[in-house]
């Protein structure tokens, strides 16, 4: 194949400024397109094959309910072996095509990715309710993953010529990054192009193969992806999709001794039940499982005195109420400065209160939660809220045939409330007080998690012990915590965030790979 040639230097994909008339247009149309394609059936497609089961998850508009996205083919035990299988077999051509021509296919589906930008972003709409710059934010990031990770492959693959090894008189050595084998990729619903496209083509440009089980919520996405690498020539095989329920195809795959790692976003809960069924070796099996995992967060936006409160404002309600605080990164805490903290409190209700509710295709600043179940358990947070702290605004469902809830903030709550210590993912703020800005460091900390969070200060010798200080994988200095850009901020989690893992960093694909060293004597 012929081998595309890219500047050396990564640079992430624009975002739309849909306030120009031509973006806006380009968008409505890519809208009205994907509409008019919306109901279509997706196969199971493991190698050469695509396979009907005539049994469909089945894929609705969580903004108005009476609309089908898509019905698509629900995997079984059988198929999941059969993906495996195909995955294992196709393994020991793929670990020897080379750097270079991997990337590749990478690079050209980035391309076709940017070339129908707007339509990928009208189905993120559709699918799961992102507002046109949620659902562009999503789409471009799954763009610079491509991007970035193709890139860190062609790096990598000529580390043992750059790695300063310790010479030794008499011996040739080099180390080299080897692939793993199969991957079973397992990807949420939030970010369901981004972090899917991601974690898939971090695997496979390192030169694993890997089985795809996309989240039950937005799988016709993801088939759109699985589309798109067809497209582009990637060999069958290569990767294989699967959706399917979590234990029937995801709990039996985590488990299989031929998988070789595990890639998982999601849930606390789901997480840690991986961590722990991968951790066990199977008969047959001869390693030990790598499990990436990105479980959620409890994050929050700490303010002192010093800080621009407007500033604050902006920041604490746009990390609250971004894709109706269905981020792990989300700022669902907000820990203010006692002295400063009514005029906080009156600039996020004042903010939060503008924020119209609606279609997410009108582009509306929030719109639905995901299903049925995410919604009866943020409305019963919400319950919960009302005794734990004092009911600013929101408090309830939302007009509207879908799963609409009213961004809801709470003041003077407890640091040890539930509303203030569990992962809700919802549109729900919880504001406490703190006495001075290092007690609001400390309740900060005072959490399972450690994903993101944010310190509003002007005091530097503030800002330099913050730094140090609050505990958490991505924190950011007088700005919201969420948005983090792949390749500028390499995202992931301490403690029971996960484990860890840098996604858009220079370190990642290490994880999808294995150092082997050789020496030879001379």
């Amino acid at each position: 194949m012929t081998i595309t040639t890219k500047p050396s230097v990564f640079k992430n994909e624009p975002f739309t400024d849909f306030t120009v008339e031509a973006n806006k247009v380009a968008m409505e149309k890519a809208l009205e397109k994907v509409k008019g394609k919306l109901g279509g059936t997706y196969p199971i497609s493991i190698g050469s094959e695509t396979i009907d089961t005539g049994d469909y998850i089945v894929s609705i508009n969580p903004g108005s309910k009476d609309d089908v996205i898509g019905r698509v083919s629900k995997g079984t035990t059988a198929l999941a072996e059969q993906a495996m299988q195909q995955a294992l077999t196709t393994f020991e051509m793929w670990k020897n095509v080379s750097p270079a021509e991997r990337a590749d296919y990478l690079f050209k589906a980035a391309d076709l990715m940017r070339q129908r930008k707007h339509e990928f972003s009208a189905m993120l709409v559709y699918e799961v309710g992102k507002n046109w710059a949620e659902a562009d934010a999503d789409t471009a990031e799954a763009i610079d993953f491509m991007e970035f990770y193709a890139r860190e492959m062609l790096r990598l693959s000529k580390t043992h010529i750059n790695q300063p090894l310790t010479p030794v008189d008499g011996e040739k050595t080099r180390m080299a990054y080897i692939p793993l084998g199969v991957g079973v990729i397992i990807s949420p619903f939030n970010f369901p192009l981004a972090i899917m496209a991601g974690t898939t083509v971090a695997a496979i440009v390192s030169g694993n193969t890997v089985i795809l089980k996309p989240a039950d919520s937005a799988p016709v996405i993801a088939a759109k992806f699985v589309e798109l690498m067809k497209e582009v020539g990637l060999p069958e095989g290569v990767l294989n999709f699967v959706p399917g329920d979590g234990i029937e195809v995801g709990e039996y795959l985590v488990e299989h001794p031929k998988t070789r790692f595990v890639s998982f976003t999601g849930s606390r809960e789901v997480g840690c039940r991986i961590y722990e069924r991968a951790s066990k070796v199977q008969s047959g099996q001869i390693w030990l499982k790598r499990v990436i995992a990105e479980m959620g967060g409890k994050d929050g936006i700490v303010v002192d005195e010093t800080a621009d409160l407007d500033a604050a404002a902006d920041g604490i309600v746009a990390a609250a109420f971004g894709f109706q605080g269905q981020k792990c990164s989300a700022g669902s805490r907000a820990i203010i400065v006692e002295s400063v903290y009514d005029e906080v409190v009156e600039k996020v209700v004042e903010r939060t209160k503008k924020l119209s509710i609606g279609l997410p295709e009108e582009n509306h600043a929030v719109g639905p939660v995901i299903d049925q179940k995410a919604y009866n358990k943020i409305l019963s947070y919400i319950e919960t809220g009302k005794g734990e702290g004092t009911l600013l605004t929101g408090g309830g469902p939302a007009e509207g045939n879908g799963f609409y809830i009213e961004p809801t903030v709470f003041g003077d709550v407890s640091p040890q409330a539930r509303i203030m210590k569990e992962e809700i993912f919802g549109p729900v703020l919880a504001m406490a007080k703190a006495a001075d800005w290092k007690e609001a460091i400390e309740i900060y900390n005072d959490t399972d998690y450690g994903l993101t969070g944010g310190f509003f200060s002007r005091d530097e010798n503030r800002i330099s012990t913050a730094l140090n200080e609050m505990h958490c994988g991505n924190l950011y200095i007088n700005k919201k915590c969420t948005g983090a850009l792949v390749g500028v901020h390499p995202f992931g989690g301490f403690n029971m965030s996960g484990t860890d893992s840098k996604a858009g960093g220079y370190d990642y694909l290490l994880l999808f790979t294995q150092g082997k060293m050789t020496a030879r004597k001379i």
